[in-house]
């Protein structure tokens, strides 16, 4: 016994700190979910979706996903198709990848548009699609047409504020202008070998302006992305998108272009414990450190 106590009191337990004042160590609280670090070879297409938030979601290029199916501009995809999300075997990348149309993230048929365009049909017939302010027939023979769903709930549409751009500082970063999308002071930020860190976290007040950090088009602006509460995604350019997640209220609807300090949203806690902006900046499909994008404060 005298041998066991002596032992004891040699080896006393490990002490026990208490670590939730700690901020900034909440690497599964609110940061998006995780997206698997090799995505699965396929995914069938469900309604709602766009061939942006498909590409988003598995940290694709949305160009090669494109060219990786057949799917040429207007870019339709329809509900019930399945997509490669792999580089085939024997797949030779083309010389050069047409760029994309002002508006090329489709609706399914079940689905209310958020956007003044046309929905696709549900049969083989000539689509109308929105390219360069013409419109012009096209007919999908890329891929079987699927029946749609039935009773499917229709995401919510944003709401209609006025346009208002606010200035600030900015950085030129390859030919494009960045300012920060919101106020506030960051509360987490972005670790490249950490799935749930993808972006940074700007906290702020609920309600408080989450605006456009350049020029663009939006392709995304829904609920649809499990992590993300109510998102918008921007294009930039054919290599840029930026992501703004977490909003209480959306203001802008896919296919609209947006200004550099544009209101585009309101700051909020949808898909998170507390009011905060998650914004990303995606090059080619892949999260990249927005601080090196941009100014500096």
């Amino acid at each position: 016994m005298a041998a066991w106590l002596a032992a004891c009191a040699q080896n006393p337990p490990a002490p026990v700190h208490d670590l939730s004042h700690v901020v900034g160590t909440r690497a599964a609280v609110s940061s998006p979910a995780a997206t698997p670090a090799t995505p699965p070879d396929a995914y069938v297409v469900k309604a709602g979706d766009s061939l942006y938030a498909i590409a988003f979601r598995n940290q694709l290029d949305w160009r090669e996903l494109a060219a990786w199916n057949g799917i040429k501009p207007p870019y339709t995809i329809y509900p019930g198709v399945t997509l490669q999300l792999r580089q085939p075997s024997g797949y030779r990348a083309p010389a050069t990848v047409a760029a994309a149309p002002v508006f090329e993230a489709v609706e399914s048929p079940a689905t209310a548009p958020l956007a003044p365009h046309p929905a696709p049909a549900t049969t083989p017939a000539p689509v109308v699609a929105a390219s360069n302010g013409q419109a012009t027939a096209k007919t999908p023979t890329e891929h079987p047409v699927a029946s749609p769903p039935a009773a499917v709930e229709p995401p919510a549409t944003a709401t209609a504020s006025p346009v208002t751009t606010v200035s600030g500082p900015t950085r030129l970063v390859d030919g494009i202008r960045w300012q920060w999308p919101a106020d506030g002071r960051v509360l987490q930020g972005y670790v490249a070998a950490d799935p749930t860190r993808q972006g940074i976290d700007i906290g702020g007040r609920a309600g408080a302006p989450v605006r456009a950090a350049a020029d663009g088009v939006v392709v995304y602006s829904g609920n649809g992305l499990v992590g993300y509460g109510e998102l918008v995604i921007i294009k930039h350019s054919d290599i840029y998108l930026s992501a703004y997640g977490h909003n209480r209220k959306r203001f802008v609807n896919e296919g609209a272009r947006v200004k550099a300090g544009q209101s585009i949203a309101e700051m909020g806690s949808t898909g998170a414990p507390r009011t905060e902006l998650h914004f990303e900046i995606r090059k080619q499909g892949k999260p990249i450190d927005p601080l090196g994008f941009l100014p500096t404060r």
